[in-house]
């Protein structure tokens, strides 16, 4: 019986946007969570928040990036310091999660929430996001690219099932093109295996590194 090669975690970031609304003494918290791999697409984001919501009050963003979570940056637009923005991004931090950028909206019902009850609106609604997107566990992977007959073809797919690893992007033809994707460690197994399914002679016709989600 063939043991699944482990999936060596990397980094924690959310598996699609998010999004989640909740009421705090009438005013409206709208939180959204989306993506973002660098500082330049995080601000892309937060503008087109702030032009949907342009009549709010608060438009309040974080974002952290990198793998190592190196770029953290978040602002509390006009809540007193140290209530919204900060909270929120040390939620995201707390959990691990990076290559994510957050945005919770706020129209003012009129009630005042005092300095704890805006940290907790703040933060209840980001998390609700955060649930919504999923959090997900991603490792450094490899794709390599082959050409094979049939029969080598079928055989590969019996020994990616048995462990981590994925037949995607197959082209039919005259031979079966197609990548071979699995975790970084698993890269000499993945060849190894190919030469089993193939001949001796297999070899890539292209290699590239990838991410995938454990």
């Amino acid at each position: 019986m063939t043991i699944p090669s482990p999936c060596h975690l990397q980094y924690r970031t959310i598996g699609k946007e998010g999004f989640a609304e909740i009421v705090v003494s009438r005013s409206r918290f709208i939180a959204y969570l989306r993506p973002a791999r660098t500082r330049e697409e995080a601000e892309l984001f937060f503008k087109e928040i702030r032009r949907r919501h342009r009549d709010a009050r608060h438009n309040v963003p974080c974002f952290v990036v990198g793998e190592d979570m190196r770029e953290q940056w978040s602002s509390e637009d006009g809540e007193p310091q140290g209530t919204a923005g900060a909270p929120m991004l040390q939620l995201l931090v707390s959990e691990g999660v990076t290559n994510a950028a957050a945005v919770v909206t706020r129209y003012f019902g009129g009630v005042k929430l005092g300095t704890g009850g805006l940290v907790r609106a703040y933060t209840v609604a980001l998390k609700a996001a955060l649930a919504d997107a999923g959090v997900v566990e991603m490792t450094r992977g490899v794709a390599l690219r082959y050409r094979m007959a049939y029969p080598a073809f079928e055989k590969m797919k019996a020994a990616a099932a048995k462990r981590v690893w994925t037949v995607m992007d197959a082209d039919y033809g005259d031979v079966v093109t197609f990548t071979l994707s699995g975790p970084e460690e698993d890269e000499a197994e993945m060849r190894l295996t190919a030469s089993a399914a193939a001949g001796a002679d297999a070899q890539p016709v292209d290699t590239r590194a990838t991410v995938l989600q454990c």
